[in-house]
């Protein structure tokens, strides 16, 4: 899939999109944002990484709520790379310019990896509800079976998603600029550079938002609204206050992660600016990454006795290849 990309201006075919990010800032700003996103880049890689490696070679960490906090590190590596590295090297060389594939690419895996977030959150809340509301239960409801089918179902949902989310992005011919107003591209920006009618466009992402987003988020509520029910409706009171601390911090990252998105793809783009765009980009490709970690597993006695041990093990290696 190749659109037709032509430029009024000269009569001549674009072949590039220029991404624009933040070429405005004065350099002493671009090196201090340099600094300050290469740190939380490295900061959510070697957090995230560090979570993939435990619970996928711990063999304490056995229970399926750590099947899905792998998964969702994964996820997270997956959606800080496609987007924060090349705006690191942007920030230091001044050819901000992006071909045609390269930006259909970087589209399509934000698109697959997000909505596989999206959906993989709403299953890890579910499991959280069945896990405390029926705890009796919960062997034959989430089976391991069962969470091997809900993650592929993420991941496949994740991947169709980004096929028609791409098609109907690139679906048109571009005539009328190709400067992006963002540090990646991302769609509702690019649809507004085609030369045709992007409402329909624009009506298919917003529609598409709405189950992807909204109904994950929805999911989420209910769980824990259940939750916090069930909570309460206990008579002893031992624990309460972490599961109040648990639910609240993970509805943290939920609000922040599902916010910053639906502002991206829901409101009228009459709303949309550099200015306000670039705020809320950030904070779902790189804020919620590095946060995820913090409020999933850094807070679990389990995971951090199990990075612990791995630390441990590495220093023990290190000492005896002296």
């Amino acid at each position: 899939m190749r659109p037709q990309v032509v430029d009024t201006r000269n009569g001549s075919t674009v072949t590039e999109f220029i991404l624009v990010g933040f070429e405005q800032s004065s350099p002493s700003t671009r090196a201090l944002l340099f600094a300050l996103f290469l740190t939380l880049y490295s900061l959510a890689m070697a957090m995230n990484g560090l979570i993939i490696f435990i619970t996928w070679t711990d063999p304490r960490l056995n229970s399926l709520m750590y099947f899905f906090l792998g998964h969702l590190s994964f996820l997270d590596v997956c959606f800080i790379t496609t987007t924060i590295p090349q705006m690191l090297i942007h920030l230091v060389i001044k050819n901000h310019t992006l071909t045609f594939a390269s930006c259909l690419t970087q589209m399509y895996l934000v698109f697959g990896v997000g909505v596989a977030e999206c959906i993989l959150l709403a299953f890890m809340a579910y499991d959280r509800y069945v896990a405390i509301c029926h705890p009796l239960s919960y062997a034959q409801i989430m089976s391991r079976q069962v969470c091997v089918k809900l993650v592929s179902t993420a991941w496949f949902f994740g991947l169709i998603n980004g096929i028609l989310l791409d098609y109907m992005t690139f679906r048109g011919p571009f005539c009328r600029d190709n400067h992006i107003e963002n540090f990646f591209c991302e769609a509702p920006i690019v649809i507004a550079l085609s030369c045709g009618d992007p409402q329909f466009s624009l009506r298919v992402i917003f529609a598409d938002a709405i189950v992807v987003l909204l109904s994950p988020m929805v999911l989420i509520v209910i769980s824990y609204a259940h939750i916090l029910a069930s909570i309460l409706g206990r008579n002893s009171s031992s624990g309460r206050g972490k599961t109040f601390s648990t639910c609240a911090s993970h509805l943290t990252v939920v609000i922040f992660f599902y916010t910053s998105a639906m502002f991206s793809y829901m409101n009228p783009r009459s709303t949309h600016g550099p200015d306000k765009d670039k705020p809320f980009s950030l904070l779902y490709t790189i804020i919620t990454p590095m946060c995820n970690p913090v409020i999933y597993s850094f807070q679990n006695k389990e995971m951090k006795g199990a990075m612990a041990r791995a630390l441990g093990r590495s220093s023990l290696s290190q000492a005896e290849s002296v």
